[in-house]
């Protein structure tokens, strides 16, 4: 069966959207998922499934609703997709720090001008760069004050989406290779 990863978001971040990752393992294995394991609280799913990443994503998300009463946005990406992602890298060069380097999965491609605005708030040395439903973004000064970490993790980029550090990108990849 073809390995997949579920990004859920905003899991287990403050107070709301509390998702316990065993229990979710459960509901997925339940579904019929097989393999199903987590990475870290963070809402990280590795799967076997065969169904395209945009379906899977959506049969989970309502699974998350009926199952947790959550309305959860989640994006999946198949394995080869996932490696596509690490190997573009198209920060590599200047992205030193891989808890500082994300990478915002989007449902869609961004919409006409919203990578203008995102260019726009890039402070100092951030740096951003949008390839097809990838947003990858350098933070070297960190993303507690950053306005285009603010844009990358807000609900206003026009689709919705969710972002992970490298390390956890290529942690999943890994995982998703097993």
């Amino acid at each position: 069966m073809p390995r997949q990863v579920l990004l859920l978001r905003g899991v287990n971040v403050g107070r709301g959207n509390r998702i316990g990752m065993a229990a979710l393992r459960e509901a997925l294995g339940e579904a019929g998922y097989e393999d199903v394991r987590t990475h870290l609280q963070s809402g990280n799913v590795i799967l076997g499934s065969g169904a395209r990443p945009d379906r899977l994503a959506a049969d989970c998300a309502s699974l998350i609703a009926t199952r947790f009463g959550l309305d959860i946005d989640v994006q999946a990406r198949s394995r080869d997709q996932l490696a596509e992602v690490v190997r573009r890298d198209p920060l590599g060069a200047v992205a030193t720090e891989p808890k500082a380097y994300q990478v915002t999965f989007l449902a869609g491609e961004l919409p006409k001008g919203t990578i203008e605005r995102l260019e726009a708030a890039a402070a100092g040395d951030e740096r951003v760069v949008a390839i097809g439903r990838e947003v990858y973004a350098w933070h070297p000064a960190g993303v507690a004050r950053s306005k285009l970490w603010s844009l990358l993790a807000g609900r206003g980029l026009g689709v919705s989406g969710t972002s992970r550090n490298w390390t956890t990108v290529k942690r999943l990849l890994e995982l998703a290779g097993d």
